[in-house]
């Protein structure tokens, strides 16, 4: 007598691997998609707490990302996000927002309630107004 397994053996086993990944894909798939959004979430804070600081210290508006770099610890985010700034008699009101389409609005208003939509591309972001204290 053969020792081994048969072939029906190894199909079942087969068939239990691939039973067992399709149940686990779409969760790790949604685990994912759940922690870019946060990663987003806490960008867009970080972003918009630069943005008040360099008005606040500087009392002026940043006109560029790199005017924000002592501001900012940790990644690049030059090439994800964008802001807006409009200068009123009293105080300055801005906006930023994620310009890449994997993050949507009601993905990230799940873990970041007072974000909004921006922009005629329905981005999701952050709107904030700074007084002008001086």
């Amino acid at each position: 007598m053969r020792k081994g397994f048969t072939l029906v053996e190894l199909l079942i086993v087969l068939a239990v691997i691939a039973a067992l990944l399709s149940v686990a894909t779409p969760v790790a798939l949604n685990a994912v998609r759940k922690a870019k959004a946060t990663q987003v979430a806490q960008n867009l804070r970080n972003l918009k707490t630069a943005i008040e600081s360099y008005i606040n210290i500087e009392q002026s508006t940043p006109s560029t990302f790199t005017d924000l770099t002592n501001y900012l610890t940790g990644a690049d985010l030059k090439s994800s996000y964008d802001y807006s700034i409009t200068d009123n008699s009293t105080y300055y009101s801005g906006e930023v927002w994620y310009t890449k389409d994997d993050v949507t609005y009601n993905e990230l208003v799940k873990i970041l309630p007072d974000a909004t939509e921006i922009g005629t591309a329905k981005n999701p972001g952050l709107k904030f107004q700074v007084a002008k204290w001086w």
